[in-house]
């Protein structure tokens, strides 16, 4: 026999997985962001660049549905692990939408770089480093969004570790983009703009690790998380 409180639980059960389908949808939207972002870098098109601005607005939009719902399922008492599920529904769109800012941030550089004289725009060279750099972040993000979607607490740890990778990579591009600018001081703005995109990118990385951690928390609380690599060597540490 159904218990009056049934339908109650199924309904909040119901919620939580619309509001992890729109969590899920938002960060796939930040992904293709990103990924749209990294492709006119090549392309030099400053009209492309605008629409990436502009659709950062959906991004935000998404996030302020999203908080509602949270707060709809918050005032209905949750207890334990549910309540959880409200932080973390708060948290990780918060870590989504810098996601966006972030890619956002790379295509205004982008329609600089754009806009600059073809003599001066950064060289096929130069901009590969970058891209091998966005590409690992969009990657991070989509594994950390699938492994919440999936509440997959090892994907999420095994793609924390890889941040340590896209760390690296950052520290490696950093270095390269300095030394074209001692070659040869033509070289400093383009490049330049290329190193304030690849911090934007290695911020990303940060953003979908705190996704992998915040999914930590779900499943084990106040459990300390695993003890992990950094591999960021740009401020000298």
């Amino acid at each position: 026999m159904t218990q009056p409180n049934d339908h109650i639980v199924k309904s909040f059960d119901d919620e939580l997985q619309r509001l992890t389908a729109e969590i899920s949808r938002m960060g796939r939207m930040a992904v293709a962001q990103l990924e749209s972002a990294m492709d006119v870098i090549e392309r030099f098109d400053p009209a492309a660049a605008e629409r990436i601005i502009a659709n950062d607005v959906e991004i935000d939009a998404l996030e302020q549905s999203i908080a509602h719902d949270v707060m709809r399922l918050a005032l209905r008492g949750p207890m334990a692990r549910d309540l959880r599920e409200i932080l973390v529904g708060v948290r990780v769109p918060a870590e989504i939408e810098r996601i966006g800012d972030h890619a956002a941030n790379v295509a205004k550089r982008s329609r600089v770089l754009a806009q600059m004289p073809p003599a001066h725009q950064p060289t096929p060279p130069q901009i590969a480093g970058l891209r091998a750099v966005g590409k690992l972040a969009a990657s991070q993000v989509l594994r950390a969004i699938q492994a919440y979607e999936a509440r997959d607490v090892d994907a999420a740890m095994a793609m924390r570790e890889d941040d340590a990778r896209l760390d690296a990579q950052y520290t490696a591009l950093f270095r390269e983009l300095l030394t074209y600018m001692m070659e040869d001081a033509r070289n400093i703005t383009a490049c330049t703009h290329l190193l304030f995109m690849a911090k934007n990118l290695e911020r990303v990385g940060d953003h979908a690790t705190n996704i992998a951690e915040n999914l930590w928390f779900l499943v084990h609380g106040d459990t300390p998380l695993p003890a992990r690599e950094k591999a960021d060597r740009t401020s000298g540490n």
